[in-house]
């Protein structure tokens, strides 16, 4: 072998020592990232144990406990005999547990069962997405702006729901599932909470302005129909003044015709008599005139 051929090989073997040294340091960055997103994760999980009603933002769950809590939800759909049914039981569980939470809601129980079907299934659809999570819980907190949630309604509901599940799921109901749903409907009664706080003054207010804008725009109008009132008066006097300025014109004018008239006709009755009058030719006629 050559020195030539020597150099080339050592070239070669340095080249794939650090190569695999790339990959090693790659790797090891790789499973340091991971395990940070685990620990964000976990402790995430390990927070979201209580109702958190201090603030609302976007949640990252384990995917593993994501996946696991949406499998055990469809099972349980697809057990129902339908979503109708499965509604029915999530609303029975609910109430039967606490019969005091039914005077806050006034619908009718087909509806309610529906609606509380159709909240948790949303709820559990976006789960894996942070963002569309957090825009769904934030929109049905909207919904509820009227509802009094409080941290022990939360945690009644909460364990109503993780009771009926464990209930009618048995062992499918793992611990990764119950701990995906656990931290779920806490975040999601934590959002109501802080949604209903923050938000509703603040709707108070814009209520508030838009009556004050409305007040103002009243008494606008009703100040230009004074206005417009004052003016039509006005113009009535007016419209008086003249009609009487024309009567008099019109009395004197009549006045006027009647003496014309008069005199016409005295004139001609002066030329009649006098038409008629005989002037004498006699001296007996002269006497008797």
């Amino acid at each position: 072998m050559t020195m030539g051929e020597e150099i080339q090989e050592e070239t070669e073997l340095v080249d794939e020592e650090e190569g695999e040294g790339e990959q090693v340091r790659g790797g090891q960055e790789k499973a340091a990232e991971e395990e940070a997103g685990d620990t964000e994760q976990s402790a995430v999980v390990a927070k979201l144990r209580e109702v958190q009603d201090k603030e609302f933002v976007e949640v990252r769950l384990p995917a593993d406990v994501v996946e696991e809590a949406q499998q055990v939800w469809m099972a349980f759909i697809n057990s129902a005999s339908s979503r109708e049914a499965a509604g029915e039981a999530i609303y029975a569980a609910l109430f039967d547990s606490a019969p005091s939470l039914q005077s806050l809601f006034k619908t009718a129980r087909s509806v309610m069962a529906m609606r509380f079907m159709n909240g948790l299934n949303s709820i559990i659809s976006a789960a894996a997405s942070p963002s569309a999570l957090k825009v769904q819980v934030e929109t049905l907190g909207f919904q509820h702006l009227d509802l009094e949630v409080t941290v022990p309604r939360v945690v009644i509901f909460r364990d109503a729901i993780i009771d009926l599940f464990t209930m009618e799921m048995g062992a499918r109901f793992t611990s990764k599932a119950k701990l995906g749903f656990l931290a779920l409907l806490n975040y999601v009664g934590g959002a109501y909470i802080y949604i209903r706080r923050e938000y509703a003054v603040r709707i108070k207010i814009i209520n508030a302005s838009w009556r004050t804008a409305n007040n103002k725009a009243a008494d606008f109008m009703d100040a230009g129909a004074e206005g417009e009132e004052g003016e039509a008066k006005e113009g009535e006097g007016d419209g008086g003044e003249a009609k009487e300025e024309t009567a008099q014109e019109k009395q004197d004018d009549a006045t006027q015709a009647s003496e014309v008239q008069a005199a016409r006709a005295s004139g001609e009755a002066q030329g009649k008599n006098n038409m008629n009058m005989k002037v004498p030719t006699t001296f007996n006629e002269m006497f008797m005139f």
